[in-house]
């Protein structure tokens, strides 16, 4: 757990998501999340994670806002065990049903701009389309969704699950994402410390790539040297 803590900072994370179902959180004759990362520092973000239908889901959630009354959290619920792609169908329902208890719903999803837009209109608080299958290393594996997505809507666009170098994260940047999620890209590499602080860098430079304006793109070559005052 000291170690996680440490790759957090390193990053420069805002914001962690804790498996509700897997992390201890209120045990105090064990290992505490708490004693390692400051709740005041860093904002805890209950998610649904192992979850395969809406039942559990809503239980899980309803549970942390019980023990630590969170109301905003992430809500993932899987279609399988092999993919580990969202069930949209679920997950459609659930968003709307939290919604409607107050809950503040950050929604991992498929990168179908119209299920981002169906969650949207439900109520979700943040969209966050896989970039891959969760834990895959893959990273963006479709770049006209994700833009598709950014440009149909004004709710923090945040790429979860797939990425797996620091470049990916860049890419997802320069998409005009406003984030990323990123675990086993920094948790199963050789040297997590240093990939922590190389994604740091990698989204500073994307986001500021992203609102400096790239140029456009040419068939033929375009001379950018002024063509007065030749010798």
């Amino acid at each position: 757990m000291s170690e996680c803590a440490k790759a957090i900072k390193l990053s420069g994370a805002e914001i962690v998501t804790v498996a509700v179902r897997r992390v201890n959180i209120v045990d105090k004759n064990k290992p505490l999340l708490m004693d390692y990362i400051n709740p005041k520092k860093i904002t805890y973000l209950p998610n649904t994670a192992g979850c395969f239908n809406s039942k559990e889901a809503l239980r899980t959630l309803r549970l942390a806002r019980e023990i630590g009354g969170w109301k905003l959290v992430k809500l993932e619920v899987l279609g399988d065990k092999k993919t580990l792609f969202p069930d949209m169908i679920e997950t459609l329902k659930s968003t709307e049903v939290l919604t409607k208890e107050g809950f503040k719903v950050m929604v991992y999803c498929t990168d179908d701009p119209l299920m981002a837009k169906r969650l949207e209109n439900v109520g979700a608080c943040a969209i966050m389309p896989l970039a891959a299958p969760i834990g895959s290393g893959l990273g963006i594996q479709n770049y006209t969704n994700i833009k598709i997505i950014r440009n149909q809507t004004k709710l923090p666009l945040i790429i979860d699950a797939g990425l797996g170098q620091a470049s990916d994260a860049t890419i997802a940047m320069e998409l005009g994402c406003d984030g990323v999620l990123v675990n086993t890209a920094i948790a199963k590499a050789k040297n997590p410390f240093q990939m922590a602080l190389a994604f740091k860098n990698s989204v500073v430079a994307g986001r500021q790539s992203y609102l400096s304006g790239r140029i456009g793109k040419f068939l033929f070559g375009t001379s950018s040297s002024p063509k007065e005052g030749i010798i």
